[in-house]
């Protein structure tokens, strides 16, 4: 059985999804303490998240015409909070995949081109072998061609012989 290199990027990957939560904590506490990061990063999408979903809920309730009351100042920088804190975890978490796709899809590109260059020398001896072939297949009919010649010149020879023992 043949052990593979230990995978260090997995294992990279791997501990920066592991940090980003107690990163996506920190985050979430310095949301709620800062009040320009509170007012400004967390209220809005806090907001529009509350609104897109009790928007659905009513629909889905079938309230149409309803109207949503935003959320207090509070419960939306806690719930921004733990949006950001969210969208951190699932940001870290996208870069790894696309990290981990990048790095597979060239260590793919390494194999084929690996592969493509095998078969170039392959092919490469193989035109070697075929001109080879064909040079003593040139070089074998040049013999026969000459044994002929030779078989021809012996059996002349002992004609000779022998009409040179009949005058004899």
């Amino acid at each position: 059985m043949v052990v593979g290199a230990f995978p260090m990027a997995k294992l990279l990957y791997l501990g920066v999804r592991q940090i980003s939560k107690p990163l996506a904590q920190r985050i979430k506490e310095g949301a709620r303490r800062s009040q320009f990061f509170r007012t400004y990063i967390c209220l809005p999408p806090a907001q529009l998240y509350h609104w897109v979903e009790m928007r659905t809920k009513m629909r889905i309730l079938g309230f149409r015409g309803a109207t949503i009351k935003p959320l207090n100042e509070e419960a939306a920088a806690e719930l921004g909070a733990e949006l950001l804190g969210e969208a951190t975890i699932f940001l870290v978490g996208g870069c790894c995949l696309v990290l981990e796709y990048l790095r597979h899809s060239a260590q793919t590109r390494r194999k084929e081109e690996e592969q493509r260059q095998v078969m170039e020398g392959i092919h490469l001896e193989l035109n070697v072998l075929t001109l080879t072939v064909e040079t003593l297949q040139a070089q074998h009919r040049e013999v026969s061609r000459k044994l002929e010649t030779i078989d021809g010149l012996q059996t002349q020879i002992k004609e000779l012989k022998e009409q040179l023992e009949k005058k004899k």
